[in-house]
């Protein structure tokens, strides 16, 4: 009985210790990306930043706007036509929310839900699409008639 639970200990206990000395890390010596990585990163940003300039200026809206963090979103909500307040329900719910904003955004230049959907899945090719092709901005796509009435 000894030897059987001697065998046990040795194939549970042995392996199982194998597993904790196992470096799941991505890189073995624990280094930060290289420097592609951050000019890779740097060049979204810059298109990204750019193409939200272009889309607050075919709306009619200030392009500086896109650069200012928060001021940015208030500027998107006029632009579709949500009350300024919903920023504060994207800094409490961003994914929902961005969302929404961006189906209406792509609503408001007469794109549809499609493009919408390449637009939060693959922003880096849909914002500049937008912002730098052919699309018109045709007014907000939430109007006020549209949007419930506040609550008493």
């Amino acid at each position: 009985m000894t030897s059987f639970i001697q065998v046990t200990q040795n194939l549970l206990f042995h392996n199982v210790s194998l597993l904790a000395q196992v470096d799941y890390s991505y890189t073995s010596q624990g280094k930060a990306p290289g420097p592609v990585f951050w000019i890779c990163e740097a060049a979204i940003f810059v298109l990204i930043l750019a193409s939200m300039w272009k889309i607050f200026t075919k709306a009619g809206q200030p392009g500086w706007a896109a650069i200012i963090p928060i001021y940015n979103w208030i500027v998107w909500c006029k632009i579709v036509g949500r009350p300024a307040w919903w920023v504060l329900l994207l800094l409490i719910c961003l994914p929902i929310f961005y969302i929404i904003l961006c189906i209406d955004l792509a609503k408001s230049f007469g794109k549809g839900v499609g493009f919408a959907i390449g637009m939060i899945l693959l922003s880096v090719i849909f914002f500049p699409i937008l912002g730098f092709g052919s699309a018109q901005y045709q007014g907000p796509a939430v109007t006020p008639a549209s949007q419930p009435p506040p609550a008493p």
